[in-house]
């Protein structure tokens, strides 16, 4: 279920393809996510799930799992 929601935020930030978003995807080398994409994808899941991510912490998430894996530690 998160994953879910997190591809669509991916999907609705970026303009990527869905078939494209899967939990092995580096956010940079798969997606082509720039540091304007990351800032606007940790505003877009702060929102989603009603959480605070550091930026230190969203620079620390390299995949689509990275991501996952955050949310259902801090939720």
């Amino acid at each position: 279920m998160i994953f879910d929601q997190v591809k669509t935020v991916l999907i609705d930030v970026m303009g990527i393809a869905e078939a494209d978003v899967v939990p092995s995807a580096y956010l940079i080398n798969d997606l082509g996510a720039d540091s304007l994409d990351a800032v606007e994808i940790s505003i877009a899941l702060q929102d989603k799930f009603n959480i605070s991510i550091e930026d230190d912490d969203i620079l620390e998430m390299h995949t689509v799992g990275d991501i996952v894996d955050y949310i259902e530690r801090n939720r």
